[in-house]
Order: structure tokens, then sequence, then C-alpha cells
């Protein structure tokens, strides 16, 4: 099931992007850099594999940042798939992903868990902090993303996975965010963006 068409987007004024050391973090700096923000988008990773386990950690600091300072909305980056993980906010999840066709079910995602493996976790456990917060989150799960230019022609399923969704730009998964920001029918789900 595809949700309803976002339509174009148009920014007033600068974005500012935050750059913040989550293995150093300084809580304060961090508060500071949200301050008078309508909402975040997060687009946390690792720059390599010893880096796994910066989601969870990254995310909770942002909620706890946005609580302190009042803040409600909150975009992330998740990965599909990992609606099979089990997390203590999802102790018994889906054997396979709900909506994903026989390649992604049977290929991609128990791949993509194998090769991953603690990333997948961790991808995981960041959308379980997103559950256990009392803020307007929304999780946008792409599967491999890929550079390339901004089409605005892809498309989404709510709490399950884009059947034969196999990829998505990594433009095309930031218009989805911005265009999400004030739809109060994305808050509170992981929402699955494909080509």
């Amino acid at each position: 099931m595809s949700s309803p068409r976002f339509g174009a987007l148009k920014l007033e004024g600068r974005v500012p992007v935050v750059r913040v050391d989550l293995a150093d973090l300084d809580p304060e700096r961090l508060e500071a850099s949200i301050e008078g923000s309508d909402a975040v988008l997060s687009a946390l990773g690792p720059r390599e594999r010893g880096e796994w386990g910066i989601l969870e950690v990254g995310t909770r600091a942002i909620v706890e940042a946005m609580t302190r300072r009042g803040l409600r909305r909150l975009l992330v980056v998740s990965g599909a798939g990992v609606s099979v993980v089990p997390t203590p906010s999802r102790p018994d999840p889906p054997r396979r992903e709900p909506g994903a066709g026989f390649v992604n079910r049977y290929i991609n995602t128990p791949l993509a868990r194998r090769l991953l493996g603690e990333h997948f976790v961790d991808v995981a456990m960041m959308e379980h902090v997103l559950r256990e917060s009392d803020l307007d989150w929304t999780a946008v799960r792409g599967p491999l993303l890929l550079d390339r230019p901004l089409s605005g022609d892809y498309r989404t399923a709510f709490e399950r996975n884009v059947r034969n969704g196999f990829r998505i730009g990594r433009a095309d998964v930031v218009h989805f965010m911005l265009a999400a920001l004030d739809r109060p029918e994305t808050y509170g789900l992981a929402i699955a963006v494909a080509y």
C-alpha cells in the first residue's frame, strides 16, 4: 500500500547543517545548535565499519537535546529490513518484512542482516529510541542508497516495505523528509521510500 503523493517543496532561507562529534559529545553545543529550529533531520551513520553503534547513541543524544529545548519534530534516515530485528519496544518482530516482495524477504534482507550485523541492530535500536520518546518522529527507511540527482518520483509505504523497492537516491530521501516535515499523518511511523 503506497502513501499519498508528496508534492513539490519550497524552502525559505538557508537550512543549517550541524556537525557534532558524537564520540566526544558536548550536550550544550548540540542543544545550542538546534535552538530555534522547527525540526531536526538526522542522517547519522558510520563512515567505516569500526563506527558501528553511532545511530542509537547519537539519536538518544538528539532526542534528549530536543526534549530539553522543547522541540518536537524529528525525522531520521533509517533502513529497510530493520523491522525484523527484536528490540525492547518490539520484542517479537515479524519474521519477514511486511510488504516486501520475494527478493527482499528471502534474499536482500537476510543478506543485509548477515553482512551488516551490528549496524543492522544499531539501526533497529535507533528506531527503539524514537518509539520510546515523546517526540513527533518519523523514521524514513530506505533500501540501497544511491548518489543520484533528485527525481521526485518514488513510492512510499507506511510501516511496511515498498514492494520490490530495491534502491533510492539520497536526494529523493531528503525530498521525502522535507515533504513530510509538517505532515502529522507521518508522526510516530516508519515509512519506507524506494523507486
